[in-house]
């Protein structure tokens, strides 16, 4: 019997990995997909994610962020980041360089679907292979979650995410999130001649619809060149009863989601992985379920009191001046998400 199957080959599955191996776990991640894999998220990592990072060895290249400006129409406020700075990273840059750790490191990388998994109390059977433990981190609509019974009732209000990139010098460093009726557009600088620019809406369109609602945006992006194709990901709200099942644990979106409003996936992922192999070594899978809540509770709270609030077109259309009329509350905020967990 081996150690530890991760199914799940993305930012979540691979931190698990990295941190498996440093305790001299066995551990094998199965991937549905081949080699590197693009994604529509907003690309820009907070100064927590660059320090979670950092703990599994990953220092993937990017652009300096240096804090967050929220916008609408001529209105704007900004907050700097306190706990140091953040990266736009592409992607595509930040999956290999995950990928390029974990090989290094030895852990064998597998192209294989997990169709069957079947936790008992030795272990967990998959497809006919025996393991001590599994982590499913296989992402928002996790089929492991739906197999074993964890999946929460979905919302009736769905967001979606689309992201384009843009062939174009960054005029700014921070990360600008700007505000129309049901929608949010976010601008991340990620190289030195590339913008990417990702919306997250509860209504349907066309990426190029939803963009006409910014005309401050839009006249940044003439002459601009499109790079690659507009991709979507959503629903983005996911919810699981539970994060363990037997020596199931789910990491990452897996076990569960809010929204990408604020920008802490990619932290929220390593701190995860992180707790849920220290429960894997400790011989205590309930930990990671207690662990969990008190990694998340920070970041579902405030992420879900600003979706819950902007639900309403006069509190989106406040946001930007109220903000604005309290630079402090807002830094507060801002902080309160982007520092390390």
């Amino acid at each position: 019997m081996r150690d530890l199957l991760v199914i799940g080959g993305g930012p979540a599955g691979l931190a698990s990995a990295l941190y498996a191996a440093r305790t001299g776990l066995e551990v094998t991640v199965w991937d549905k997909r081949a080699g590197i894999i693009d994604k529509a998220c907003g690309e820009g990592l907070m100064p927590g994610a660059i320090t979670a990072l950092a703990d599994v060895g990953v220092n993937p290249d990017g652009r300096d962020l240096t804090g967050i400006r929220y916008l609408a129409g001529r209105r704007a406020v900004e907050a700097p980041f306190h706990s140091g700075l953040g990266r736009g990273v592409r992607r595509t840059t930040l999956h290999t360089a995950l990928r390029s750790a974990a090989e290094c490191t030895g852990i064998s990388l597998e192209h294989r679907i997990a169709e069957d998994v079947r936790p008992d109390s030795d272990g967990v059977t998959v497809d006919g292979q025996r393991f001590r433990y599994v982590v499913a981190a296989d992402g928002l609509h996790s089929t492991v979650r739906r197999g074993l019974g964890l999946a929460g009732r979905p919302v009736p209000r769905r967001r979606y995410g689309l992201r384009r990139h843009y062939l174009l010098e960054p005029w700014t460093s921070y990360v600008e999130v700007h505000w129309a009726e049901s929608v949010e557009a976010y601008v991340t600088p990620v190289t030195g001649d590339v913008v990417g620019l990702a919306l997250l809406t509860s209504a349907r369109g066309a990426f190029d619809d939803h963009l006409a609602r910014f005309a401050s945006l839009r006249e940044r992006l003439q002459g601009a060149t499109p790079l690659g194709d507009v991709l979507g990901a959503g629903p983005l709200r996911q919810r699981a009863r539970s994060r363990v099942a037997g020596r199931v644990l789910l990491v990452g979106d897996a076990g569960g989601y809010v929204d990408a409003l604020t920008g802490e996936g990619v932290a929220m992922a390593v701190s995860q992985a992180r707790a849920a192999i220290a429960a894997i070594v400790g011989e205590d899978p309930m930990r990671y379920e207690r662990d969990w809540h008190a990694i998340t509770r920070r970041y579902r709270l405030l992420t879900a009191s600003l979706l819950g609030a902007t639900r309403f077109n006069p509190v989106r259309r406040a946001l930007v001046p109220t903000a604005e009329r309290l630079p402090g509350v807002f830094s507060a905020a801002v902080n309160s998400l982007a520092r390390p967990s």
